[in-house]
């Protein structure tokens, strides 16, 4: 037997033929994901899962191999696919707790297929290589029915073994790591995916009992003033929630080549309290997550979207206690109320009220729902109606055109894109947040000109970002920079805007002064901070943010896009490597620095397990 028969035997075998095809996916997905990484990395961390599987296949099902080995081939390629796809979005490695969202995959079609890069699908190249092969070449059906033969078990029972043993010598020295990407470059993509599926829950126990509105104020250092500025500034006045859909902080004030991009934000942001150093706390629910997180002021649940995980509870929320407190409660949302599950969410906030799309119909469709003129046209009259009652009202209204990937239709368009920006996320991005804004001045104008505007409180804010870092392309990154000044990061992604409108003042009083406010706040802020612009106690709730108008120092945990452990301070962003030794701090302008300490670093985690045993704890409601 020559050499060259030699080496054509031995790539025959199909262990040794579909390991190096595995390899090939385990590169691209470390490819994508991870930076800086040795070479020989993806290997030592990833071949061993492989191997036991591909070990597995040889003892159990020598008789029909080679189908066998393309199952094997198939499921390990579609986790690989699943973690680049999820990835790209959301920045974090997906598990099988995504899983249970399955069923909104395809309301957001367009997302997931604006992600779909043409070379991801090279990972299931072979696969439907081997499938055509199978069917027509005569070559293939001979290696199969070769391959089917029992090779020696003592080989693959050792090579099992020493597999299994590789995945438990990088599974192990890893738990402890807080940042999931950490540990899943540092694991192999494969084992940390059985990790996760049972590994323990990195929440410190946490005993209920201890759990106090005092507890949990003393954790964040908060200092209650004896006199609250903005006290019952609003009391009495209607209160208008307007949550906008994936608007970032950068747009306010930003112009593109002389073109004012959101000129009704622009005009509301100097007139208002305008806060700049605001953050998204939300996590897999994204816009039902940011619902949840502002009108509970508890943090996101470890796993899962809080529409599916806390949607059985009674929860503490600003639609009961406004309730209580003898204002009428209402939601609007143009998409279907059983998306995210918000039918039985509404019931755990107790909104009096819902409006979804049986009420705002599908006559103007933008994305998948209707546009956010008919949303603002038809909330406008309801809240005249609602005003004509004399009870006051706490409204939220969900904003959906701006959604992504922001394929606004022309028709819908208010503005022309310099050429540079034309065909990228970042385009269709301006263009889609000009679109929503220029209906947010439609939504304004009919308040005014009905009476509601003078007569409320309003609140907006972003509620989620839209330009996800990992889904950029080079180009796109430096429109980014074009527009910072410098390289677009996590602190710049997560940014949103907070603007507080406050009621016209009665005659003969001063009108609130507007203001530029830089202390840093989060979503789980705005309930204690409109409650005392409500002039409403809020001494027996528990709440995980501080009235941001009376404290100028906040640390704010973050949570699945970012990794645990992560938070803000008052200066900027800690993300956490193995641990708090080996993490980095990056400033509010972009630049390196020491500016967090391992005290702030264990407040932030232990603010999450507080939050996440204090919600498990709450009754189920009726």
């Amino acid at each position: 037997m020559t050499t060259g028969q030699r080496w054509r035997m031995f790539f025959s075998k199909p262990f040794v033929f579909f390991t190096i095809l595995m390899m090939l996916k385990i590169y691209l997905a470390h490819y994508v994901i991870f930076e800086n990484e040795n070479a020989w990395m993806p290997l030592v961390t990833g071949l061993p899962a492989v191997w036991f599987v591909f070990s597995l296949v040889e003892l159990l099902f020598p008789k029909k191999k080679l189908g066998a080995y393309t199952i094997a081939n198939l499921l390990m390629t579609s986790v690989y696919f699943a973690v680049i796809m999820y990835y790209k979005y959301f920045g974090v490695i997906v598990t099988y707790h995504a899983l249970q969202q399955m069923n909104q995959v395809t309301e957001v079609k367009g997302s997931v297929f604006s992600l779909l890069h043409p070379y991801f699908l090279l990972v299931y190249v072979d696969i439907v290589l081997i499938f055509i092969a199978l069917v027509s070449s005569r070559k293939m059906r001979a290696w199969g029915r070769k391959a089917a033969v029992r090779e020696r078990s003592g080989y693959f029972i050792a090579i099992g073994a020493l597999a299994i043993v590789a995945c438990v010598c990088t599974v192990l020295p890893n738990r402890s790591s807080m940042n999931e990407l950490v540990q899943a470059r540092n694991m192999g993509i494969l084992n940390y995916e059985v990790y996760v599926a049972f590994g323990t829950s990195k929440d410190e126990p946490v005993d209920v009992s201890e759990i106090t509105p005092a507890s949990v104020a003393a954790l964040k250092g908060e200092q209650e003033p004896a006199s609250p500025a903005y006290w019952g500034a609003a009391e009495g006045k209607n209160v208008i929630i307007i949550q906008l859909e994936a608007f970032q902080n950068f747009l306010i004030g930003m112009k593109l080549d002389g073109q004012e991009i959101t000129p009704n934000m622009n005009k509301l942001a100097g007139e208002s309290l305008y806060f700049n150093h605001f953050f998204q706390q939300v996590g897999q629910g994204n816009t039902s997550d940011a619902e949840f997180v502002v009108n509970t002021s508890f943090l996101i649940p470890q796993h899962g979207a809080a529409s599916s995980e806390y949607a059985d509870k009674e929860l503490p929320s600003m639609p009961r206690t406004f309730g209580e407190n003898g204002y009428d409660t209402a939601t609007f949302h143009t998409n279907d109320v059983e998306f995210w599950n918000r039918g039985e969410l509404y019931k755990a906030l107790d909104w009096g009220h819902y409006y979804d799309k049986k009420f705002f119909g599908d006559e103007d469709t933008v994305m998948f729902a209707a546009s956010d003129e008919v949303l603002y046209s038809k909330t406008a009259d309801e809240l005249a109606k609602m005003q004509a009652t004399g009870k006051p009202f706490y409204t939220q209204v969900i904003s959906m055109s701006g959604h992504h990937p922001f394929n606004l239709p022309q028709r819908k368009a208010k503005m022309e894109l310099p050429d540079r920006y034309k065909g990228t996320l970042v385009g269709h991005y301006i263009q889609a947040q000009n679109y929503a804004d220029w209906a947010l001045g439609q939504f304004i104008d009919k308040l005014k000109a009905n009476g509601v505007w003078d007569n409320s409180l309003v609140v907006i804010y972003g509620d989620h970002m839209g330009l996800p870092i990992y889904s950029l392309t080079s180009d796109e990154k430096k429109l980014m920079k074009e527009i910072y000044g410098r390289d677009y990061q996590v602190q710049d992604m997560m940014n949103i805007p907070l603007i507080l409108k406050l009621p016209a003042p009665a005659p003969g009083e001063p009108a609130v002064e507007p203001k530029v406010l830089e202390q840093v706040g989060a979503q789980s802020d705005l309930f204690p901070t409109i409650a005392n612009l409500a002039g409403i106690p809020l001494d027996d709730h528990v709440l995980f943010g501080q009235d941001i108008l009376n404290e100028t120092s906040n640390v704010i945990p973050e949570r699945y896009y970012l990794p645990s452990g992560s938070f803000l301070n008052d200066e900027g962003v800690f993300i956490p490597g193995k641990e708090f030794e080996d993490g980095t701090f990056s400033t509010f302008a972009g630049e390196k620095a020491e500016g967090a300490t391992s005290e702030q670093y264990e407040r932030a985690l232990e603010l999450l397990s507080m939050s996440d045993a204090y919600v498990r704890s709450l009754p189920k409601h009726q």
